[in-house]
């Protein structure tokens, strides 16, 4: 038996968005439920079972900030996908126990609309509380820790593009 009981477990498929506006900065919402402080991140969520990912993307864009593709236009897709894993603390409590960190594909979206646009409680339940446009660099100092390295990864990849 492995000493480690989370290691046979799978990653959660997810979709990340890292949404740039023509200024070249990047949205970012708070999270309601971080217990860990000032943490912000880009959203992001699970991939259904069978829904592809540009699908998955444009869902998700609508559910965390209000946003449909009429607002967006996709940009480019990450070369591979992305890993992390929980930290201990978390491992066996989110996601029904049942994954040990996500396998993220990210695609980079261009904002096209206008700011009040935005509309954070478009879904319930609301998954940010506040938002703001941050430059590219700030990001990985943004976010909780364990996450950090996979937001280097995506701003080294996209910064050209930005």
């Amino acid at each position: 038996m492995s000493a480690d009981p989370f290691a046979a477990l799978p990653y959660r498929p997810c979709v990340g968005l890292m949404i740039v506006n023509p200024q070249g900065r990047v949205f970012v919402g708070k999270r309601i439920d971080n217990k860990e402080g000032d943490a912000w991140q880009m959203p992001q969520g699970g991939i259904d079972d069978g829904e592809e990912l540009v699908p998955a993307a444009m869902r998700e864009l609508h559910e965390e900030t209000g946003l449909t593709s009429e607002h967006v236009t996709v940009l480019a897709q990450s070369r591979e996908e992305h890993f992390y894993d929980l930290p201990p603390e978390l491992l066996g409590k989110l996601w029904g126990g049942q994954y040990r960190g996500q396998r993220q594909a990210w695609l980079l979206l261009r904002f096209n609309g206008q700011d009040s646009d935005v509309v954070l409680d478009a879904h319930d339940p609301a998954e940010f509380c506040e938002w703001k446009w941050v430059d590219p660099e700030q990001l990985p100092d943004l976010i909780v820790p364990f996450k950090r390295r996979v937001y280097r990864q995506v701003v080294e990849e996209f910064r050209a593009l930005i």
